[in-house]
């Protein structure tokens, strides 16, 4: 059975970047809400290389039906010739809270 809920998560590579993302998503109703955490720290392969970087997480609350808009609106204004768009499945939580992320998301 799929969610009607999901986090969409991204990083990028400026706290700034990080609060416009969050902003914009909330303020377009593609999140209901939107965390920032950071700086964490990265590992990953590129171009050949093993590199190390500081980033930042923004995780944004979304009803399920919004995920695609969401992804294609975070894919516009990344910053990342390749950026990290991962959509979670929200299995359970309060149905209250639930219930604000679709109609914050109308």
């Amino acid at each position: 059975m799929p969610a009607d809920h999901v986090v969409v998560s991204t990083t990028v590579d400026k706290e700034a970047t990080a609060r416009n993302i969050a902003t914009s998503a909330v303020e377009a109703r593609l999140a209901a809400c939107a965390q920032i955490v950071g700086p964490i720290t990265s590992v990953y392969r590129w171009e050949g290389k093993v590199r190390t970087d500081y980033e930042w997480r923004v995780e944004c609350k979304t009803a399920a039906d919004r995920a695609g808009a969401l992804e294609e609106f975070l894919n516009v204004r990344h910053t990342y010739a390749l950026p990290e768009i991962v959509v979670t499945p929200i299995v359970g939580g309060s149905p209250r809270y639930l219930s604000w992320v679709v109609e914050q998301t109308r």
